[in-house]
């Protein structure tokens, strides 16, 4: 997977979200910002984005990923 299938597929799964993502083309940073995550445990919004990606890790199309999850309002007090 490249950077924009896994930013397409976390979109996909987590309509209305936010997403940026980096990486070397094996290892990547997501970034993913959703009202979803409202009320939610960090771990609960991981696993969101996690579901979201569906197969890809069972089929090794994405090896690593390095997740922050933030509600709008955490992503805009984080930017200053």
């Amino acid at each position: 997977m490249d950077e924009e299938e896994i930013r397409a597929s976390i979109e996909a799964g987590l309509p209305g979200s936010e997403v940026y993502v980096e990486g070397d083309g094996r290892h990547f940073q997501a970034v993913v910002i959703s009202d979803r995550f409202e009320g939610t445990s960090r771990i609960q919004q991981h696993r969101a984005v996690y579901e979201a990606l569906g197969s890809s890790f069972d089929t090794e199309s994405l090896h690593a990923l390095s997740v922050r999850t933030y509600t709008p309002e955490k992503w805009a007090a984080s930017r200053g």
